[in-house]
């Protein structure tokens, strides 16, 4: 139950993220996450490792694949890990897309100031 609640609070901060004025939007961030991958392959982000970016990589096996930890005709609860799963994924990469749009911000600013 405590795991639900803090993948639910950590949707809504995710959301709010997103939504508050100033801070690149939800387009931008989805935009941004295949260039987000590609620097962090390269080595040129380094505020995210390759290994949490392999563990988002199996999210995403996890949500395409057949197979479940919890069956999904275990109604409720097979689907409630999948979807717990699908929150952490959007929340991950939705936040860490904004941190890199940053990241690209003050990079592309310092080469046109040196």
């Amino acid at each position: 139950m405590k795991a639900k609640a803090a993948r639910a609070a950590a949707a809504w901060r995710t959301y709010q993220d997103v939504t508050k004025p100033g801070t690149p939007g939800l387009m931008a961030r989805i935009r941004a996450i295949p260039r987000l991958i590609g620097a962090v392959m390269r080595g040129e982000y380094g505020e995210m490792g390759k290994g949490r970016l392999a563990l988002m990589g199996l999210g995403v096996v996890y949500l395409i694949s057949p197979i479940d930890l919890v069956p999904d005709f275990l109604v409720l609860i097979g689907v409630a890990d999948d979807f717990g799963v699908f929150l952490w994924l959007m929340g991950s990469l939705l936040g860490e897309s904004g941190r890199y749009l940053d990241h690209e911000r003050k990079v592309v600013r310092g080469t046109l100031e040196g």
